[in-house]
């Protein structure tokens, strides 16, 4: 297993990760060292769609936001490694525990993404991720996550682990 460290712009990420926008929510991949862990870069801008209701006068980004810029960025930790298809493949949560926020993120803030692989045991994969802003946390969770195939009509294949 190599320890070499690679990082990816966004058009390697649209190989690799099925989210488009308004939901693709990593913008850069930093450092990535297969199997072990990743630091990507998501730039919070006002434009966001979710920032005209969340919240008017003093625009947040939601905290479920923040959870899934962390999903996905441990996905592309996770196909660092794994071949697969993203057309053809979905990765899902299966839990989300010890999940903390400890600071707002608001348009113009830099989120740090990090995650660190933890296990994979019979197609369920377990990281520790954390996202920050100005060397600060934001927000942590223990992420619980899977690969399930897609059958023609975008129906999950139940049978694949």
């Amino acid at each position: 297993m190599s320890t070499e460290k690679i990082s990816l712009d966004i058009h390697k990420i649209l190989t690799l990760l099925p989210h488009r926008y308004p939901i693709l929510l990593v913008d850069r991949v930093l450092d990535l060292e297969p199997h072990r862990s990743i630091k990507a870069l998501k730039n919070v801008s006002f434009n966001e769609p979710y920032f005209m209701g969340h919240f008017p006068n003093r625009p947040v980004m939601p905290g479920v936001l923040i959870l899934e810029a962390l999903a996905q960025t441990a996905a592309l930790l996770a196909f660092s490694e794994e071949p697969h298809d993203p057309v053809s493949t979905l990765y899902l949560f299966v839990g989300i525990d010890n999940a903390r926020f400890k600071r707002v993120v608001e348009p113009g803030d830099q989120l740090i993404l990090k995650a660190t692989f933890e296990r994979h045991m019979r197609g369920i994969w377990k990281f520790r991720a954390r996202a920050e802003v100005d060397g600060m946390v934001a927000a942590e969770a223990d992420l619980i996550c899977t690969v399930r195939r897609t059958v023609g009509n975008g129906q999950q294949d139940a049978g694949l682990r």
